[in-house]
């Protein structure tokens, strides 16, 4: 004996789009918009506009030709696309730092942190609390980021709970782009670059400090800093662990209290990014879960019970 689920509230999806489609294209729209208005000169801004361009059709046709319930590999893609765009959405907006403003206000954010602190937390940290070990454990938090989003949609993906994997990117991608977009409204270029004349150690680590040193050199942008997206992601995934997992959660607690910790040890972020990135996160998982999330949190607990019915029925 079966029981079958019971019909769900569909929230995340109007018209044929899923809320992540519409914060995708909106994104992409928007950022057009802007370059058009005020990206001056227009030319500079060329390489921009054809990538914003680009992904809003990449998107829209996706969206338009690709058929999740064709097979698992439409599937796929039509859930993880916006994914596959973040790294993307994230370097173009190197090319936009100085589209608003002309420098960075680094030097307006330390003074806050020092009224507050009384002094610069990474020069605190730099004179007074380097260590090797803790230079790794923390390195090693941060370095996991770029393992959390993958690995937390591959296991629900698995597990084919899709409504929550869409409720996700949802959250995700508001938290990405809020972030994005305040990268070069208040564009704060990061400690190792604001004080890189005033420090007098260096932060040393055999393994994942030199992988994380490895990744930030490579792959940063100067100046996309404020707020800390990565916490704030981090923050998200942690919740939604929490709320469908709450086992998984106890174990994925430490790594993330480590990663903020660790932005601002290994000199990437202020204590103000971190803050700003996990009230970023914080709200858009709220926003997703109170105006679009009844889908997805019906759909998890009638899957759950008849998981539970039918290993409970002959």
């Amino acid at each position: 004996m079966t029981v079958t689920a019971a019909p769900t509230a569909r929230v995340l999806k109007t018209g044929g789009l899923y809320l992540y489609d519409r914060l995708v294209i909106g994104y992409c729209l928007l950022m057009l918009a802007l370059l058009l208005a005020i990206g001056r000169p227009i030319g500079e801004y060329i390489d921009e506009i054809v990538f914003y361009a680009s992904a809003a059709a990449a998107a829209a046709l996706i969206i338009r030709y690709v058929n999740e319930e064709k097979n698992i590999v439409s599937r796929f893609l039509r859930l993880f696309y916006p994914a596959l765009l973040f790294t993307f959405f994230y370097r173009e907006t190197g090319g936009m730092m100085f589209l608003v403003f002309d420098g960075f206000y680094d030097w307006q954010l330390t003074a806050f942190e020092k009224t507050v602190f009384g002094a610069y937390p990474t020069i605190l940290i730099d004179r007074h609390l380097l260590n090797v070990w803790i230079n790794e454990l923390l390195s090693l938090c941060y370095f996991s980021y770029y393992f959390m989003i993958p690995v937390f949609l591959l296991v629900f993906f698995i597990r084919k709970e899709y409504g929550l994997i869409k409720s996700f990117m949802a959250a995700t991608c508001l938290t990405f782009f809020v972030s994005y977009l305040l990268f070069f409204l208040y564009p704060i270029e990061g400690p190792r670059w604001h004080f890189a004349g005033q420090y007098v150690n260096g932060i040393e680590g055999p393994v994942f400090r030199r992988l994380a040193e490895f990744v930030i050199s490579n792959a940063a942008v100067r100046g996309g800093c404020m707020p800390s997206s990565h916490f704030g992601v981090a923050l998200v995934i942690l919740m939604y662990t929490f709320r469908y997992r709450s086992g998984s959660g106890w174990w994925l607690l430490p790594a993330v209290v480590g990663l903020g910790l660790g932005t601002v040890w290994g000199r990437y972020h202020y204590v103000s990014d971190v803050v700003a990135g996990g009230l970023i996160g914080l709200a858009s998982v709220l926003i997703v879960w109170k105006y679009c999330g009844i889908g997805v949190t019906q759909e998890y607990n009638n899957a759950k019970t008849e998981e539970l019915t039918t290993k409970n029925v002959p």
